[in-house]
């Protein structure tokens, strides 16, 4: 059975991006199964640092990307949104171009906070970077 509430699309996820950071770095939401998400997003003089080399940074907005959209696609968006806490991050390999792709699976998904693991690997299937977010499950304020 899936975690993620039935409405929950990658058309819908990749909608969210418009005129966004995900947007500017070419983030793309590609798969979603049972209990994860899965992204890509492209290696190139946009994502990379000085040397020529994926940054650190974007890997960060990737995984928090994917973690962020997940975790809200799996409240009731009517009643409650996710907002990021904390992320941390282990750049584990460099990468010079091509593409880099994430997973994000739950670790936690409880009433207040969830807590997601992101991988992220390169083309070869090889460990880029991995990263844990967590994030506050907030209350809507109702209206009227």
């Amino acid at each position: 059975m899936s975690i993620f509430n039935k409405n929950a699309t990658l058309e819908i996820m990749n909608a969210t991006s418009k005129d966004t950071l995900v947007q500017h770095l070419k983030i793309e939401y590609t798969e979603m199964g049972e209990d994860f998400l899965k992204g890509k997003m492209p290696v190139n003089p946009t994502t990379h640092q000085p040397h020529g080399v994926l940054h650190g940074g974007a890997s960060v907005v990737l995984a928090e990307s994917l973690g962020s959209v997940a975790a809200n696609m799996v409240v009731d968006y009517r009643k409650q949104y996710c907002v990021g806490m904390e992320i941390n991050a282990n750049h584990i390999r460099p990468v010079v171009e091509g593409y880099v792709y994430g997973t994000a699976r739950p670790l936690h998904l409880g009433s207040k906070s969830q807590v997601w693991d992101i991988k992220i690997e390169n083309e070869e299937g090889k460990l880029v970077c991995v990263s844990r977010l967590t994030v506050a499950v907030l209350d809507k304020k109702q209206q009227g």
